[in-house]
C-alpha cells in the first residue's frame, strides 16, 4: 500500500470521496455543500503537506494533511486531517501512523486534533495510536442520527 506526496493531479481522485464524507456530516466540523473549489483550497494548501494511500492499482483511496496547528512558539505542534474512502475501509491505520512519523521527523513535538466528533469510529484509531482526549465541548455537532454530540480536543506528544 503505497503512501506517497500529493500532487495537484491527486486532486480529481481525492474530491470524490472528500465530498462524499463531508456531505455525510458525521465526522467533519465543515460544511456540507463545501463547494469543490472551497474543498481543494482547504485540503491541497499548499501551508499543508499533503499524502496520499495508492491501492494495488495505483488508485488513490485515502488522504491525510500535515500542517502546524498554530503559529510562532507554538508552531511545532502538528495538526492533522484524514479522509479514507468509505469503500475502502482499513486503510486509516497504515496512513496516521505515516504521518505521525512524517511529523515527528519535521520536528513537530506533539499533534493536536481540535473538533473529533465523538461519535466518529476514528476515536478508537486514535486512543489506540496514543492520543488521549484532553475535553470535550458538549453537544457542539448536530449530528444527522445522533443529534447533539460533542466535539473530543485530542493530543499525543511525538
Amino acid at each position: 500500500m503505497p503512501i506517497r506526496k500529493a500532487t495537484a493531479d491527486d486532486w480529481p481522485h481525492i474530491w470524490p470521496f472528500w465530498h462524499r464524507i463531508v456531505a455525510a456530516g458525521e465526522t467533519y466540523a465543515w460544511d456540507p455543500d463545501t463547494s469543490e473549489e472551497d474543498a481543494r483550497a482547504l485540503w491541497m494548501n499548499p501551508a499543508k503537506r499533503v499524502y496520499v494511500v495508492e491501492d494495488d492499482t495505483g488508485a488513490v483511496v485515502a488522504s491525510a494533511y500535515l500542517t502546524p496547528n498554530y503559529g510562532g512558539p507554538a508552531a511545532r505542534i502538528a495538526n492533522a486531517g484524514f479522509m479514507v474512502d468509505p469503500g475502502r475501509a482499513g486503510r486509516g491505520r497504515a496512513l496516521a501512523e505515516y504521518v505521525l512519523d512524517a511529523a515527528r521527523a519535521q520536528g513537530y513535538r506533539g499533534m493536536v486534533f481540535n473538533a473529533v466528533v465523538e461519535t466518529n469510529p476514528a476515536v478508537r484509531l486514535w486512543t489506540s495510536l496514543g492520543f488521549t482526549i484532553l475535553g470535550t465541548v458538549p453537544d457542539a455537532f448536530d449530528h444527522p442520527r445522533h443529534g447533539r454530540v460533542g466535539l473530543h480536543v485530542m493530543h499525543r506528544a511525538l
